[in-house]
């Protein structure tokens, strides 16, 4: 009689797209990750967001496997950052680095395809990218957004299951961010992974599912575009007041965090909506137009960084 053992599966390498172990990476005296840990899951949307100087692009460096980090560790796929490219696991657009000049756009999507151990068909690829209609045209007389759109075929060139963008939309116009951002939701609709880095807050705030806010190379909030809005506590109220009244008077508000006034509009931000309001009553104002809502996710962004910094 025989016996078969089965044999275990392992599951980190499915649960886990990207894991981020108590990172740090340092350029000389400047700290530029800081104990980082984080996990990225499939199927997922992720923006990373943060001011100049907050880690971001030192994170995708290191998960790309650009450069090492100097304590902690980084996987993709249970695996480490260059064997995950190297399977064709992983497809990245990034700002930096220049695309070749003297090929046409065809020439050069070809040859992403090419490279790549699990190719889409080329004219897929331009289709996807709404490059078809300049796939003739050399790539030194491109314009910024059609560069980018270059950059996103060569990133998707095959079948990827983790896609990495560092400021994708950048020179592109509206109708063309909007298709792009069409065509991020069918790969995340797939499975796929998308982690995307944008000064474009209103793109995080439409498309992630998941936000993380990076703060001096510390992971500052991770959550949805909700979750940060809430976190970050403050309501915005606005309102229009007739005739002359004491700005001192309103700027002693409690609980205000920001103060703006243009001719009768007043716009306020608080950390206690209801206590603001009452006390304009209790002034004996009466204000007209009386909204009160929350944060934006830029606004709330500033605001969590900007409490970040008032702390360090």
């Amino acid at each position: 009689m025989t016996t078969t053992t089965a044999v275990p599966t392992v599951k980190a390498a499915t649960d886990s797209v990207v894991a981020f172990e108590n990172v740090t990476k340092s350029y000389g005296t400047v700290r530029a990750v800081d104990g980082l840990s984080l996990t990225l899951h499939p199927g997922e949307t992720v923006a990373l967001l943060g001011p100049n100087g907050a880690g971001k692009s030192s994170t995708l460096d290191l998960l790309l496997g650009l450069r090492p980090a100097d304590s902690g560790t980084v996987s993709l796929f249970g695996t480490t950052p260059r064997e995950a490219l190297a399977a064709g696991r992983v497809g990245a657009m990034l700002q930096s680095g220049g695309l070749m000049e003297e090929v046409t756009v065809r020439e050069l999507v070809t040859l992403g395809c090419a490279l790549h151990p699990r190719p889409h068909p080329v004219e897929e690829v331009l289709h996807r990218a709404a490059l078809t209609e300049i796939a003739d045209r050399m790539v030194n007389k491109l314009s910024g957004g059609q560069e980018q759109r270059v950059r996103f075929a060569l990133a998707t060139a095959g079948e990827n299951d983790l896609i990495v963008l560092d400021e994708p939309t950048t020179g592109m116009d509206v109708t063309a961010r909007q298709a792009f951002w069409a065509t991020m939701r069918e790969q995340a609709a797939q499975g796929r992974t998308v982690l995307f880095a944008t000064h474009y807050l209103e793109e995080a705030d439409a498309i992630a599912d998941r936000v993380l806010v990076l703060s001096k190379g510390k992971l500052l909030a991770d959550g949805t575009a909700a979750e940060i809005k809430a976190r970050a506590g403050a309501r915005k109220i606005a309102f229009d007041l007739d005739g002359d009244v004491d700005e001192a008077l309103l700027r002693a508000l409690p609980g205000l965090t920001a103060f703006e006034r243009t001719g009768a509009t007043v716009r306020l931000q608080s950390r206690d909506a209801d206590a603001t309001v009452q006390a304009v009553y209790a002034l004996g104002l009466y204000p007209r137009n009386l909204e009160v809502a929350g944060l934006g996710l830029e606004q709330a962004f500033i605001a969590l960084t900007e409490a970040e910094e008032a702390t360090r």
